[in-house]
């Protein structure tokens, strides 16, 4: 039940938070650029503080798992991503931009099948095409 909740507080942070990004880039004409910039810079001294006791762990890691959370989390998902979230944020609507970048557990489910080996039951397949029918309706308004 903890890890449903800090999904749900993650969902509630990122959907909330998109809201304020939209704001900040349309009321200070700021561009995506910049506003991912303050984004990350923010981000960074936060975790960075609360981190600080994990740090020796980087050392243990080895080369392999610190390049996949390179790739993924600094490349992909942080500088890509990312930016391709504020040129949408900044260009769309919140109703149709925030619902289609939030597919993204889609994609995680369909590498965990392809790369990684998971299996999907038919209830999850059902889920999702419900999720993207969803999707649909709500950000074709």
């Amino acid at each position: 039940m903890r890890a449903q909740l800090f999904a749900l507080l993650t969902a509630a942070a990122w959907g909330i938070g998109g809201y304020f990004e939209k704001k900040g880039l349309m009321m200070g004409n700021l561009s995506p650029q910049v506003g991912i910039t303050i984004r990350t810079a923010v981000a960074l001294i936060i975790l960075g503080a609360v981190s600080v006791p994990q740090w020796r762990t980087i050392l243990d890691a080895g080369t392999k798992p610190l390049l996949y959370a390179i790739l993924g989390g600094g490349v992909l998902a942080g500088a890509i991503g990312m930016l391709c979230f504020y040129v949408a944020l900044k260009g769309g609507s919140l109703s149709q931009v925030m619902p289609i970048a939030f597919t993204s557990p889609l994609f995680g489910v369909l590498m965990g099948v392809l790369a990684g080996g998971a299996t999907l039951q038919p209830r999850q397949l059902i889920g999702m095409a419900l999720t993207v029918g969803g999707i649909a309706l709500v950000s074709s308004a």
